[in-house]
């Protein structure tokens, strides 16, 4: 498995993302992807399933150490306490003692306040790292810390490969994950990505998390398909000739797919 680093830790460069489950699909979805291998859990409070993603890690029988979940506070948290107040609902959901990384889910004009409760959460250990979603540069300027962000979770995927602002957070040493990265399927028919699939003897989907992947990017794909949960994390084992590289990157349009919540005036 490709590794990404994340201070003093090696973790998996391939997380499972469970947004859109409901509660009991994301139980039964997480624990097969804990069964098939995947070690890095991602979820937020504004997805209303931590409580089945709780259930599938106690019925995984895995070590608590053995496991990276990531969690995230929605735009209605806007001061240090209700920060804090949600991130105790987590934990309780959850079934687990820290939050392995903790991300604003998007901006708002009480980033700070919020980002000074994550500080002082993970100087305390109820959280293990801390970063943000959604951020662009800036955002992260503008942001007034003691403790620089760990990582960006942004909109990535082949038809939008986001390039200035993962060049800027490279360049800051933080870590880029993309959301989406298949575009809910609708980048495995293009041709190119079908052509290296056929190549490479791998799955359209394996093509796209590879390049991902390829580029430093960690990647949070969902299913809720046994199968592709299984084949999707053998992406990782997978390297494109830098032809083939080049031919992703030709792909990128530039043009979001997705468009931002309200985020009060400040996404």
């Amino acid at each position: 498995m490709k590794k990404i680093v994340l201070g003093n830790e090696k973790i998996d460069i391939i997380g499972f993302g469970t947004y859109k489950m409901t509660d009991n699909d994301a139980e039964k979805a997480v624990l097969c992807a804990l069964e098939c291998g995947y070690r890095r859990i991602d979820t937020a409070i504004m997805y209303e399933n931590e409580s089945g993603v709780g259930r599938a890690i106690g019925a995984s029988g895995l070590k608590r150490d053995e496991l990276f979940v990531t969690t995230k506070l929605w735009t209605d948290v806007r001061s240090g306490d209700s920060a804090k107040a949600a991130v105790d609902g987590s934990l309780k959901r959850l079934k687990i003692d820290r939050i392995d990384l903790l991300l604003i889910h998007w901006p708002t004009p009480d980033n700070d306040a919020v980002w000074a409760a994550m500080e002082d959460m993970k100087e305390e250990g109820t959280v293990g790292h801390i970063g943000l979603s959604n951020f662009k540069p800036h955002h992260i300027e503008e942001l007034k810390y003691r403790i620089k962000p760990e990582w960006d979770q942004i909109e990535m995927h082949p038809y939008f490969q986001n390039r200035e602002t993962h060049e800027y957070l490279k360049s800051r040493g933080i870590v880029t994950e993309a959301w989406s990265p298949l575009l809910r399927g609708g980048t495995l028919g293009n041709e190119v990505v079908v052509a290296l699939a056929k190549k490479y003897a791998a799955t359209p989907a394996q093509i796209v998390l590879a390049f991902l992947t390829g580029e430093g990017v960690a990647v949070i794909p969902k299913s809720t398909d046994p199968e592709h949960i299984r084949t999707n994390l053998k992406a990782a084992d997978l390297s494109l000739d830098p032809d083939d590289v080049a031919a992703m990157r030709a792909l990128d349009t530039g043009v979001r797919s997705f468009r931002d919540p309200d985020c009060h005036g400040f996404c």
